[in-house]
């Protein structure tokens, strides 16, 4: 329908099915009458405050069945959204604020300080004054996700109701969502994919079933609740871990229909693990950039394939492949990929240039180049071929290298830099190169990764930072990343031995988990080149060794591996004093 709007397929979902649960984020459930009324309240207090067609509203809040109300509250006022992860570092937050041009933020509470700096705050708890909202029209902005920008800095994608719409349908349609199917979402909601998690159960009568991020993705959770799922999308290094998991665990997820992995090159041998463990699900490569409203394309994957298919349009959806001299690709040929159709996005927030440079016109119609290259097979099926570009993916996330660069020479103690992707698959690793300024001292790598932190989020900081006389350049002036030296022994400090016991048995853990052929007890898990993923395995690694439930955050919080070892002994303390005597002499000689 080109006339549709997810808030109204929302209102008319919550209208045929009220006492069905729409969220349930671990066991606080909202049902479509409850997230109905709680998304109008909010919609009138926007709307008493002035927010209406192509108003920008900042959503800060962490993952809750408010988030939820939230984002339909700003579009029922006819808003459009913003993410403004609180959990971002200030500056990020200041520039999404400032660059949007974010009229208010909705939050709650707890986060008033963090974010009442940026934008007027508009708290969930609170009450206010109510006004009549103006329903939002399919060519009304619904959004604005920002992503990797090759300057230096990010852009903003602007994509409006009736993109979102086609594409939600379009997935409907495909994928066969229903009544009562339950779906986790995972992704964080400053990704557009985000979307695609939380709102395709939602407008089929189903439970989006919310899963926390605080600080890290609990996949061994995740695992165990798909005995109950119908629908699973992650990542390709998010699903290999759920795999994992579900394996370990022997997980059976006899409802499990459908599955969706996108976001980055799925290797075959995942998709073979996902028919082993889920035989009696159907397995989709998914394909699209922000530009083009979260998919564009699907495959459903077949037993034996060992290429990267991407597959055909989405319904509504049309793809060209755009050889040399703009003349179209014939079969087996390779050409960059142009999307058309009702997903395109309206362009770039104030970057006309790049708007026009990226948004082209063909046939009377128009395309987003995507930069990407791929071929057609003789059957129809596309197959992804590699970036034109330097833009590269690290576990899911879509990162152009010169804004890492960007922020790099901002140090005082920087005169230029440059960064390069490392590894394969869930390995994959960002090392930047730097030379000093002149007259500085010479930058520690945790100098450089603190500053770096101040401007941008946690999946952009480097694992590696190595000093160069010089940033190699190609003859036309560009970094030559082909003559960056590939880094050793990523972010090791100084070698300490570790202690006998505790840090002995966890170095050996670390050592397998991360490659690494010694670690020392100074070393810090992050700096080696673990991230979100690995701490879960580490987590699971601790249960398994030493009996203890070892939180994520605590990951975080003691990063090196003699403080680690420290909280881990004091977890084994406590169980400890939870035993009797002489339980507690059995452990401890076990």
């Amino acid at each position: 329908d080109p006339g549709a709007t997810v808030p109204a397929l929302f209102v008319e979902a919550a209208r045929r099915w009220p006492g069905a649960v729409a969220v349930d984020f671990g066991g606080e459930t909202l049902t479509y009458a409850e997230l109905d009324a709680r998304s109008n309240r909010l919609a009138r207090r926007l709307a008493a405050l002035g927010v209406g067609p192509e108003t920008v509203v900042g959503l800060g809040l962490d993952r809750s069945p408010d988030l939820v109300a939230g984002l339909l509250g700003i579009w029922k006022a006819g808003g459009a959204f913003v993410p403004m992860d609180p959990g971002y570092p200030d500056l990020r937050l200041k520039f999404l604020a400032e660059d949007s041009g974010a009229a208010v933020v909705v939050t709650r509470e707890r986060w008033r300080e963090r974010l009442g700096g940026f934008a007027p705050v508009v708290c969930l708890e609170e009450e206010g004054v109510e006004a009549e909202t103006r329903a939002a029209r399919p060519g009304d902005l619904a959004y604005l996700i920002y992503t990797s920008g090759t300057t230096g800095t990010p852009k903003a994608v602007l994509v409006e109701h009736r993109s979102l719409a086609n594409t939600l349908g379009s997935a409907q349609r495909r994928f066969g969502f229903r009544l009562g199917d339950r779906m986790p979402c995972l992704a964080s909601f400053s990704f557009d994919i985000f979307l695609f998690e939380l709102l395709n159960p939602l407008l089929a009568g189903g439970t989006s079933v919310l899963f926390g991020l605080d600080p890290t993705l609990d996949v061994e959770r995740v695992a165990a609740s798909l005995r109950d799922m119908t629908h699973l999308h992650a990542v390709p290094a998010v699903m290999k871990r759920i795999v994992e998991s579900a394996r370990s665990a022997s997980v059976e997820a006899p409802s499990l229909r459908e599955i969706f992995v996108g976001g980055d090159l799925v290797p075959p041998d995942l998709l073979a693990e996902l028919r082993e463990v889920f035989p009696g699900a159907r397995t989709h490569v998914l394909y699209g950039p922000t530009e083009a409203t979260i998919i564009c394309t699907s495959h459903p994957a077949a037993a034996g394939e060992d290429r990267p298919w991407i597959g055909r349009p989405l319904p509504n959806a049309r793809v060209l492949l755009v050889g040399r001299g703009g003349l179209l690709a014939p079969v087996g040929a390779v050409g960059e990929i142009w999307i058309g159709g009702a997903g395109v996005a309206r362009g770039y927030r104030n970057r006309e240039e790049l708007t026009a440079e990226r948004f082209a016109e063909r046939d009377g119609e128009r395309f987003y180049r995507t930069g990407d290259l791929g071929r057609w097979s003789a059957t129809g099926v596309l197959e992804f071929l590699g970036r034109l570009d330097d833009q590269v993916k690290v576990r899911g996330f879509r990162i152009e290298p010169g804004e890492i660069e960007a922020a790099l020479r901002q140090s005082p103690q920087v005169q230029d830099a440059a960064v390069a992707v490392w590894g394969e698959g869930e390995d994959r690793r960002l090392a930047a190169y730097f030379v000093p300024a002149e007259g500085s001292d010479i930058p520690t790598p945790d100098e450089l990764r603190d500053f770096l932190r101040r401007s941008l989020p946690e999946h952009m900081i480097p694992a590696a930072f190595l000093e160069l006389p010089a940033i190699p350049l190609t003859p036309h002036g560009k970094v030559d990343r082909r003559h960056l030296p590939e880094p050793e022994g990523f972010g090791q400090a100084e070698y300490v031995a570790p202690k006998e016991g505790t840090e002995e048995i966890l170095a050996a853990i670390w050592a397998e988990l991360l490659d690494a052929p010694r670690v020392g007890a100074r070393d810090n898990f992050f700096d080696l080149g673990g991230h979100s993923l690995l701490a879960t395995r580490l987590a699971s690694r601790v249960r398994e060794t030493f009996g203890v439930e070892l939180p994520l955050r605590a990951i975080f919080e003691h990063p090196t591996l003699a403080e680690l070892a420290g909280a881990v002994e004091e977890l084994v303390l406590a169980d400890i004093d939870a035993l009797s005597e002489d339980e507690a002499r059995a452990l401890l000689e076990s």
